[in-house]
């Protein structure tokens, strides 16, 4: 595989549900051109970032790599679409210094370690719910569908605040905007029926606001309804922007690194057997799935001036796309980076980012996996794939869709 043919996987939707060769892809471009500018009549030119340090570099230098006009990757057409209409969203990952700052510390609090503590009672008993239906499943299950992908969504809604009832409507809403690139989860393959299902977004989650307005509550949802910016209100945009990478990124990422880092003990049965007789390296093993499944493909930066790295010369206006699933696999930085090792220690994975733009909700996902293996690995007698894992069609964000497994669990 040439290098110019490695840099297509990142806009080929395909290779990110075909490992083997996305991170064949991803090796030869570390190698060759770690720094590599990819071209296509469809798609505005951009630098695939590969390595490690290069991603690491870039996520630190904030001030001079913004996350405007392009978070992520996007089409010539999407672009066009942006520049008339303006962005579909205004989350996060939109905005850059100062209003990054000022818009995150909203629910900052939410997020730390003396907030997120009160969850933990809640998660244990959430993973002995969902081990358990495993148990009353006979078996067998889709552990991907039935478990991970149920688990931290009854967590991250609960937080929000939004009735169970309505927990099916959000799965389904979030697997058509982060499944956009995957046929079978798609709503349709054209922008426009993009567009629909964030509008779907914003009818649903205006009504929240406007609900938790009329009587704020204890709950996440009545935090950003009633967020004040400067003295004034929260913009519309902005309301029901956070709304959604709450509901969305808040469970799909956490489900895939769920999935496939069951997938991978399966796979590695010796470090499973290890994990289940040294249950202290749970913590260890929890980053290792993280690292290993890399849910967050990319994020695009965008360059405010020019700026030399590791010999290239960016110019401003130039546009990277960090490979995160590669720095993850960077052999300078993670020996062995093919093995999958429950206590691989020192572990600098890159898959909650890094810098200002550093995943406000990671520890909650740490936490949510800790307590689902912690249960589940204490109970597990057996297990092994019961058919073909797959894993979605996506450019940005994504796991498995399925992963059918047989098993037997303990009491």
């Amino acid at each position: 595989m040439t290098p110019e043919e490695a840099g297509l996987v990142f806009i080929d939707p395909t290779a990110y549900a075909d490992e083997a060769r996305f991170h064949a892809a991803c090796t030869v471009l570390r190698r060759e051109s770690p720094i590599h500018l990819v071209e296509h009549p469809d798609w505005p030119p951009f630098y695939a970032i590969t390595r490690h340090a290069d991603v690491l570099e870039i996520e630190l230098h904030h001030n001079e790599w913004h996350n405007a006009p392009r978070p992520v990757l996007s089409t010539r057409l999407a672009d066009q679409r942006r520049e008339e209409q303006g962005d579909l969203l205004r989350t996060l990952i939109h905005m850059d210094e100062p209003d990054h700052r000022v818009f995150r510390n909203v629910t900052a609090d939410w997020f730390l370690p003396k907030s997120l503590a009160r969850l933990d009672a809640r998660l244990a008993e959430l993973a002995v719910r969902y081990v358990d239906k495993m148990a009353e499943m006979g078996g067998e299950c889709d552990f991907a569908r039935d478990v991970a992908m149920q688990y931290p969504l009854n967590v991250i809604l609960a937080i929000l605040g939004l009735p169970e009832s309505d927990y099916p409507r959000v799965l389904r809403l979030t697997q058509e905007l982060f499944g956009a690139s995957d046929p079978e989860l798609s709503r349709g393959q054209n922008l426009e029926d993009l567009v629909e299902v964030v509008t779907d977004f914003f009818v649903y989650f205006t009504e929240l606001t406007q609900a938790r307005r009329a009587n704020p509550t204890d709950d996440l949802a009545s935090v950003i309804a009633n967020a004040r910016i400067d003295g004034q209100p929260m913009g519309d945009m902005e309301t029901i922007s956070y709304y959604v990478i709450a509901a969305t990124a808040g469970h799909d990422t956490t489900a895939s690194a769920m999935a496939g880092g069951l997938q991978a003990l399966l796979e590695h049965p010796d470090q499973l057997a290890r994990l289940q007789a040294d249950p202290s390296l749970l913590g260890t093993a929890v980053d290792e799935m993280i690292r290993w499944v890399t849910p967050v493909k990319h994020f695009m930066r965008n360059a405010t001036t020019d700026y030399g790295l590791h010999g290239h010369q960016f110019r401003e206006g130039d546009a990277v796309l960090l490979s995160y699933p590669s720095a993850n696999r960077d052999e300078s930085v993670f020996p062995d980076p093919f093995t999958f090792d429950v206590g691989r220690q020192p572990n600098k994975q890159l898959a909650f980012g890094f810098g200002i733009h550093y995943c406000l909700g990671h520890l909650l996902a740490r936490m949510e996996m800790r307590a689902l293996f912690g249960e589940l690995v204490r109970r597990l007698d057996w297990a092994e794939l019961n058919g073909e894992p797959e894993l979605m069609q996506t450019l940005f964000v994504g796991g498995l869709k399925r992963l059918p497994i047989r098993y037997a669990l303990k009491g």
